[in-house]
């Protein structure tokens, strides 16, 4: 791929509000399967991974259908903090650090890897954008000064992680686009990562989809009227600038 293509390597701990040319950038990594290689497909999803120039870790991208799942739904599962306890067996702790507007913000996030891997953890600046037709959200890796590595986490990297929410294109239910390049550091060789990330990816789709088939009852007796990703002035974490603490 080329630089103009994958521009998000230069990007790493550089914090800018997301604009419409990074969610185009987004777009052109899950339609163009151009120099992807196919590894798993079934009917109802595929798995393709791809090589980066300069970065030993292959690029993963996803393409399912959740029949079951409207757009709405499976758009909210993946914002929901709350949720994300539930069904995310993985998450050791999720904190929001602040946000910039409405559509960026930054956030901790920890995670629980097999033994005898050590956890890793990310500071992450997350972008969305909900244009009606589509739903997208972005993140990458960043800095922030209030939350340097931990002694018992391994900081890991994300060049590029991104999600796609359409309507399926049968007109059942909802279509899942899922992007990511992510470096876990540690002392794991290149071979096995990539290995893991063909296997890790099927099954968190399982997972997500299972999460979201179960949202609409678990959402009307938690805080249904909750939704800050869609209603802004919901928001409780502290508005921050980007010159102060990044």
């Amino acid at each position: 791929m080329n630089n103009r293509q994958y521009s998000y390597k230069m990007d790493i701990g550089i914090v800018k509000i997301a604009e419409d040319k990074d969610f185009e950038k987004l777009k052109q990594l899950y339609d163009n399967n151009n120099d992807w290689r196919l590894d798993y497909n079934k009917p109802d999803l595929s798995v393709w991974t791809k090589s980066v120039s300069g970065i030993s870790f292959r690029m993963v991208k996803i393409r399912t259908r959740f029949p079951d799942v409207l757009p709405e739904t499976l758009y909210d599962v993946l914002h929901d903090p709350e949720y994300r306890k539930v069904w995310d067996t993985h998450m050791i702790e999720s904190k929001d650090i602040g946000f910039f507007n409405p559509n960026n913000d930054i956030g901790y996030y920890s995670m629980a890897c097999p033994s005898p891997l050590k956890n890793r953890d990310f500071i992450l600046q997350r972008s969305w954008l909900d244009t009606g037709i589509e739903q997208l959200i972005l993140n990458h890796s960043v800095f922030h000064k209030d939350y340097p590595p931990r002694k018992q986490f391994v900081r890991a990297t994300s060049y590029l992680t991104g999600y796609i929410v359409r309507p399926s294109r049968n007109g059942d239910g909802s279509e899942l686009g899922y992007v990511s390049h992510t470096d876990p550091h540690g002392k794991l060789p290149v071979w096995l990562v990539n290995k893991i990330t063909q296997i890790f990816a099927p099954k968190m789709v399982k997972k997500l989809h299972k999460a979201s088939v179960a949202y609409p009852n678990w959402k009307l007796v938690n805080n249904p009227n909750y939704k800050p990703w869609h209603f802004p002035e919901q928001i409780a974490s502290p508005r921050i600038r980007i010159e102060d603490r990044c």
